[in-house]
C-alpha cells in the first residue's frame, strides 16, 4: 500500500460537547499497512481535546488523553499509551474527548497517515539501579508470622499517560524512597503493563499493574492485570470486570476539584483513596466524612498521584502499608483485597496498624487515637498497644487535630 494522508477538519462547539463528549473520526487502513500515525492540532490555550484510537472492530488500541498530540502504531512498537499489533485492514476510529470547549468553539485538524513500512522504534534509555547507599532504608514493622507490612504508593503515572518519567525511571524513584511496591496507574490505558515486571525486577521494587479509569465525572483505579477497562461504560461495569479479572477497584480522590466522584454504583466498592495528595490541610475533615458516608467498612488507601519530580512531592507521600504474605504483585493484591491496609504521611512517619481487636501506634508519641465510636485515647510512647472499636476508620491525630495516620 502506498502512503496516504486522511484529514478531518472542523470546529467543536459547546452544543456538540453537551450532546456527546466522546466523538470518533474514521480512518481507513488498507491491506499491507505497516504504520499509522495520527496528529491532532488545535489551539491549546482555548480548550482541551483528549486523543485515543480504536481498531476496526472497536477494539482498544490506545489513549493519551490531553498529554499528546501525535502517536504512531506499528505491529512491533507503538507510542507509549498505545498498543502495538497488527494493523488490520478496515475502518479505524480516532477517538476524541471534548474535555474543554469554549463558547466560541474549538477548531481542530486531525491528520492520519498510513504507510507500508514500519518506522524504527525510538530508543529509550534505561537508568541503572541505585547503589545501596542511594536508597532510603526500608522500614520494618511488627507483623504476624508469615506476613510482612510492605510500604507502597497506589497512584502514579508514567510517559504512558501524562507522567514525565519512563517506567524504569519511576521504579528507580520508588526504590530511592524505600518503597516495596508501586502501582502504575496510567490514564485509560494498559500499554505499560507488559513492561512492569522487568522494570521492577531491575530496580528492586514490585510494580503493580493498574489503570486510572478517567472520566469527567470521576476517576477510579483498577489494580491487577484485568485487561483494559472501557471508561465509556458505566462504573458498575468497571467494578464487575475488575473483580472478574482478579483485581479490585478503588474510587480515587473523591473530593478533588474538578475530578471529584459523581458516578453512581449499584454496589459501592469497598476501597477508596481517602488520603490523596490534595488533602493538603489534614485538619479538614471532609475526606473522613465522605468515607464514613460511603461504607461503614471502607478500606482507606493512599495515593501520591505522582506525575513528575517538579511537582514537589515524592512517591510514597502518602504511603499505603499492606500486610502481605509475599511481596509479589499478587501478594500485594491479596492483602489489598483482604483490607489489610494502613496509611501514613511518608514511609518513616507515624503509623497505626491493626491486629485483630488491637491497634499498634508506632513512632506516634503525643498523638491521639480517634476510634470510629468517637472515643479518644492519648498515645504515650513510641510503640503503644490500644483497643480497636469494630469496623471503620481509626486515625491518629496531632494536638492540632491534623490526621497523622489511618487504618481500618
Amino acid at each position: 500500500m502506498s502512503a496516504g494522508e486522511q484529514v478531518h477538519r472542523g470546529t467543536w462547539t459547546m452544543e456538540a460537547r453537551a450532546e456527546n463528549v466522546l466523538r470518533t473520526l474514521p480512518v481507513d487502513v488498507g491491506t499491507g499497512t505497516g504504520a499509522l500515525t495520527v496528529t491532532l492540532d488545535y489551539p491549546h490555550r482555548a480548550g482541551v481535546l483528549d486523543l485515543g484510537l480504536l481498531g476496526p472492530a472497536g477494539d482498544f488500541r490506545g489513549w493519551s488523553g490531553g498529554a499528546r498530540d501525535t502517536f504512531t502504531v506499528t505491529e512491533t512498537w507503538a507510542t507509549p499509551g498505545y498498543l502495538p499489533g497488527p494493523l488490520t485492514a478496515g475502518t479505524w476510529q480516532v477517538l476524541l474527548r471534548l474535555h474543554r470547549v469554549p463558547p466560541q468553539g474549538l477548531p481542530y485538524d486531525v491528520r492520519a497517515r498510513t504507510g507500508p513500512r514500519a518506522l524504527a522504534a525510538p530508543a529509550t534509555a534505561v537508568p541503572p539501579p541505585l547503589a545501596a547507599g542511594e536508597r532510603r532504608p526500608r522500614r520494618s514493622l511488627p507483623a504476624p508470622d508469615g506476613a510482612t507490612w510492605r510500604a507502597g504508593d497506589l497512584h502514579a503515572h508514567t510517559v504512558h499517560s501524562d507522567g514525565a518519567l519512563t517506567i524504569d525511571e519511576l521504579a528507580r524513584t520508588a526504590a530511592a524512597e524505600g518503597l516495596d511496591f508501586l502501582a502504575v496507574t496510567d490514564h485509560n490505558t494498559v500499554s505499560h503493563h507488559p513492561w512492569l515486571a522487568a522494570a521492577g525486577s531491575r530496580h528492586g521494587v514490585t510494580l503493580l499493574p493498574g489503570q486510572e479509569v478517567t472520566t469527567d465525572l470521576g476517576h477510579a483505579n483498577v489494580f491487577g492485570d484485568t485487561g483494559w477497562i472501557d471508561f465509556r461504560a458505566p462504573a458498575d461495569a468497571w467494578l464487575a470486570q475488575a473483580e472478574t479479572g482478579g483485581g479490585l477497584l478503588s474510587v480515587n480522590h473523591p473530593l478533588a476539584d474538578d475530578c471529584a466522584w459523581e458516578l453512581p454504583f449499584v454496589r459501592r466498592p469497598r476501597h477508596a483513596e481517602v488520603w490523596h495528595h490534595t488533602w493538603t490541610d489534614r485538619r479538614h475533615g471532609a475526606p473522613l466524612a465522605w468515607a464514613r458516608a460511603w461504607r461503614d467498612d471502607v478500606v482507606p488507601l493512599g495515593g501520591s498521584d505522582f506525575h513528575h519530580p517538579a511537582q514537589g512531592r515524592p512517591v510514597g507521600a502518602p504511603t499505603t502499608w499492606v500486610l502481605c504474605e509475599d511481596g509479589t504483585a499478587q501478594g500485594v493484591l491479596a492483602g489489598l483485597a483482604a483490607g489489610r491496609t494502613a496509611v501514613s504521611a511518608a514511609p518513616d512517619a507515624p503509623v497505626l496498624l491493626r491486629y485483630g481487636d488491637q491497634l499498634l501506634a508506632l513512632d506516634a508519641d503525643g498523638t491521639v487515637l480517634v476510634r470510629p465510636d468517637g472515643r479518644r485515647l492519648v498515645v504515650r510512647g513510641e510503640a503503644v498497644w490500644l483497643p480497636a472499636a469494630g469496623e471503620g476508620i481509626h486515625r491518629l491525630e496531632t494536638h492540632t487535630c491534623e490526621v497523622a495516620a489511618l487504618c481500618t
